[in-house]
């Protein structure tokens, strides 16, 4: 017996907190029965799941509701729980992946078999089959479909039994009521020697049925290492300087604020706090979403999860574990997580309005036949028949073909999903927010105003240049085109390197290093808005200053006139400088931007925007654009983006161009144009199909076959995408 108390942690309020794994989440409708049910016990505050990851987090008042309790209610629902740990679910998860995989793989060979001697009986039927090789071929069918159908249906069985036993419907339960029936009536129909059976429509059902839910799991396993990329940016001890100069390196969570601790080179800072001591540079990607390295010294701002250069600093703590900026991330991507797994997909919606419905006409065709004075099998033969018809593989097949074809278009335009309903909001947009650093720009700084490669100061700055492991460099490097660095270099953190060419001193860093007075700075700064500037000095010449920007991607202009001709509503929110933000917009002729755009202001911002009615698509790739993708209606990410981001976003895009974004775009609009006529078909399917069934003018065998062509009409329709427009391979420079 566990005793769950032990895993009740306090919360807010005098209210405590548990964390659950829960086995037998399908769908959003189990979410929201989950909910609901345990809504109702007395004293709980908050019920909320994750679909993502099948977590429930409970928040409860301990006197009136007992951890036992909620367990038990969970239970009675027919939902099995578990402590939360993340590596065990993990672990169940991908085992549960497993598991319909190697079903899938099943019922597809023993569909592809079933087919194969289908297709042998239909054609013998109208020509001369002879009764014995009939019913072998029937047997030979029922040997490979009734194994099948009991090992590739476990995962709906286990799902429609546990859902029975709690006395609720879910959509397991007519999904097995449908196979189960086609195979009894196939076994009796064997055994009575007749012409139809109706294994492959069992088994296929399966299959298609399997399919869908593999992608799903799928595309949902992609978004569950939120928590562990993010976590893998925290420091777990930290050096703390004590009051007699010794530093022991503590737990994280034993740091307290205004402790002093020590920061050496290379590590990543451990808290939130300002610089005491100490010169260095620190990658603040997480705070700016530039992957610029941005010197500091006393008085500089630090924040947990960003990367020290290689100078030693110490830190006086402002916030420390629970309560830094990582950790605000952390909770902004748990948050935006979670409201986005309560998405509910357009086919599942219509399959729960629906299959009340027609399974409730199957039965009351049954009752009726039989009253009418048929028998009962011919009867039972009129309400399978009404069964099978409208078994949903048609409205199954609706979105997941769709899915397929549009996902390969969008791959061949450099698009990559990461998300399975990404298409179906992508195209509902209406609104894209855009960050400008690595998204609008490229990801590379470029050096401007280069000169000719003859110029011997820049080929000199070029070879010291790769001496220095600031990003700046790159740049200066790429434009000198130099090869060979020098052997003797000293390089001063948060300033720039030194050397000794011709008994003359060569030096290349920023500014101030170099000894450039602050009027010629902004001078340079007059003519380029926004640039990040290097200075090299060789000697007693004057130093040279050397503009360095991350150009704009080169159909950045292109797209962005074309999307705002479609009609959408543009912005850039940017953690980059005023001038820097300003001349972007100003270029691209975006006239609604935000600059020095921290990770809480985007999710504002977007707050704003759904409450105003609008649904965003986000365009972002830094660090600190990570809350705000997960956060926003749908998201994009360039591929060179932090590996956190690309997780976050609902897709990623190749290359160095902008266009995938309107390409992905227009493919998805058409998308989901497919899948609402897809949905269409399989409605009007149903329309015409049901009553002619019920009437019994149809046979199981000519129901088998209007429901394999209605999936033949939903995935030739979705086959349509490919013969549009051709767009243009957008990964090509």
């Amino acid at each position: 017996m566990r005793d769950w108390d032990a895993f009740v942690t306090p919360a807010e309020d005098g209210a405590v907190h548990m964390d659950l794994a829960v086995e037998g989440i399908t769908c959003a409708a189990c979410m929201g029965e989950i909910e609901r049910g345990l809504s109702r016990l007395p004293g709980i505050r908050k019920a909320r799941v994750n679909l993502t990851n099948q977590r429930l987090a409970v928040d409860w008042v301990r006197e009136e509701t007992g951890a036992d309790d909620i367990v038990a209610a969970l239970s009675r629902l027919g939902y099995k729980a578990h402590p939360f740990d993340p590596a065990s679910q993990r672990e169940r998860l991908d085992r549960h992946g497993r598991e319909l995989l190697r079903a899938l793989a099943v019922a597809g060979f023993a569909g592809m078999n079933i087919m194969l001697l289908s297709v042998s009986v239909w054609a013998g039927n109208v020509t001369d089959i002879t009764p014995e090789t009939r019913d072998f071929f029937h047997w030979i069918s029922a040997l490979i479909a009734l194994p099948t159908v009991a090992y590739s249906g476990r995962p709906f069985f286990r799902s429609a039994i546990s859902a029975l036993k709690a006395g609720r419907m879910n959509m397991d339960v007519p999904i097995v009521i449908g196979v189960l029936l086609a195979v009894i009536l196939s076994v009796v129909q064997t055994m009575q020697h007749q012409h139809e059976v109706y294994f492959e429509s069992a088994v296929m059902l399966l299959f298609f049925l399997l399919v869908g839910r593999y992608l799903d799991h799928n595309m949902r396993g992609k978004t569950r290492s939120f928590a562990e990329n993010i976590a893998a940016l925290k420091a777990e001890v930290a050096a703390r300087i004590g009051a007699d100069g010794s530093v022991r390196e503590i737990p994280l969570s034993k740091v307290q604020p205004n402790d002093l601790v020590l920061v050496t080179a290379g590590e990543r800072v451990p808290v939130d706090g300002v610089v005491e001591e100490g010169v260095s540079e620190i990658d603040q990607s997480l705070v700016t979403g530039e992957s610029i390295l941005m010197p500091v010294r006393k008085g500089a701002d630090v924040y947990a999860g960003t990367l020290n250069g290689d100078g030693t600093l110490k830190v006086r703590v402002r916030a420390a574990s629970g309560a830094t900026l990582l950790d605000e991330v952390n909770r902004l991507l748990e948050a935006a997580a979670q409201a986005k797994s309560t998405y509910v997909r357009i086919a599942d919606r219509a399959a729960r309005l629906y299959a009340p419905l027609v399974h409730g006409a199957a039965a009351l065709t049954f009752i009726g036949w039989w009253l009418a004075g048929f028998g009962w099998q011919p009867s039972l033969v009129i309400a399978i028949s009404v069964l099978i018809i409208t078994c949903p593989c048609a409205l199954g097949l609706a979105v997941p073909a769709v899915q397929v074809v549009a996902s390969g278009q969008l791959f061949r335009s450099g698009v990559l999903l990461n998300a399975g309903d990404a298409i179906e909001r992508l195209a509902d947009a209406d609104t894209i927010v855009f960050d400008k650093t690595g998204t609008l720009t490229s990801a590379e700084p470029r050096l401007l105003e280069a000169g000719s490669m003859e110029d011997d100061l820049l080929h000199l700055a070029g070879r010291l240049a790769l001496s220095s492991r600031h990003p700046l460099s790159l740049a200066l490097v790429q434009a000198s085109g130099a090869l060979v660095p020098f052997d003797h270099v000293t390089e001063t953190a948060g300033a720039g390197v030194e050397t000794s060419v011709g008994g003359e001193p060569l030096r290349l860093g920023s500014p101030a290093f170099c000894g450039v007075e602050d009027a010629e700075v902004h001078k340079v700064l007059t003519q380029h808005p926004g640039v990040s500037l290097l200075a090299v000095r060789w000697g007693s010449e004057p130093a040279r200053l050397l503009p360095i920007s991350q150009k704009l991607r080169p159909d950045a202009v292109e797209t962005v006139a074309d999307l705002k001709a479609q009609g959408y509503l543009l912005e850039i929110l940017s953690g980059d400088r005023q001038d820097a933000v300003r001349e972007a917009a100003e270029e691209l002729g975006i006239e609604h931007w935000q600059a020095e755009v921290r990770p809480g202001d985007k999710i504002a911002r977007l707050d704003e925007l759904k409450a105003a009615g609008r649904k965003v698509l986000m365009v972002g790739d830094g660090l600190n654009d990570a809350p705000a993708l997960a956060g926003a209606y749908v998201s994009l990410s360039p591929v060179t983006a932090v590996h956190l981001s690309q997780t976050a976003a609902d897709a990623v895009f190749l290359g160095d161009r902008l266009a995938p974004v309107a390409n992905t775009l227009r493919i998805s609009k058409k998308a989901r144009r497919a899948i609402e006529q897809n949905l269409w078909i399989s409605a009007l399917y149903n329309v015409i199909a049901v009553p002619v069934a019920v009437a019994g003018f149809v046979t199981p065998l000519m129901a088998a076959v209007a429901m394999s062509a209605s999936s033949i009409a939903v995935t030739a329709n979705a086959l349509r995408l490919r013969w549009g427009e051709k767009l243009p391979d957008s990964r090509a420079e």
